[in-house]
């Protein structure tokens, strides 16, 4: 509840931000805009705003880095996964697309040299791409 407290202090609360938020934040793995869209109408029955309603919400989001995006090398499709308190990376399948989670992160104890000009890291994003066990390559 504390988590769903801070979002609407930063970006004003509407009911379909509210589910989204909902659906995003229960998510297993990063969805794509229509994946999320595709819920909304499975939880509902009907969805009574359009997928550029979904795309406007997951754009006010990322602005208020609540949400990581992420795309398929190769592709236009843009996954959105919600931000936790730790992150995650993923192998990707090429074939079918399927997202499995790393169970840790390769940079957890990464050594950032000393350098001349000083660098702070505020963030990394790893994918690793392959074929799941269920796909071969073509």
């Amino acid at each position: 509840m504390e988590e769903q407290s801070n979002i609407w202090k930063k970006l004003k609360k509407t009911k379909q931000r509210e589910q989204v938020f909902r659906i995003l934040s229960s998510s297993a793995g990063p969805m794509s805009a229509a994946d999320i869209y595709q819920e909304l109408l499975v939880r509902s029955g009907t969805c009574s705003y359009a997928i550029s309603t979904v795309y406007r919400i997951l754009q006010a989001f990322e602005a208020a880095h609540f949400v990581s995006k992420m795309s398929l090398s190769g592709s236009d499709m843009a996954y959105y996964e919600w931000n936790e308190d730790c992150h995650r990376h993923y192998a990707i399948c090429l074939k079918c697309h399927k997202r499995i989670p790393l169970k840790e992160c390769p940079f957890q104890q990464m050594y950032m040299p000393e350098t001349e000009e000083s660098f702070r890291i505020t963030g990394h994003r790893v994918e690793v791409y392959g074929y799941c066990g269920g796909c071969t390559p073509e």
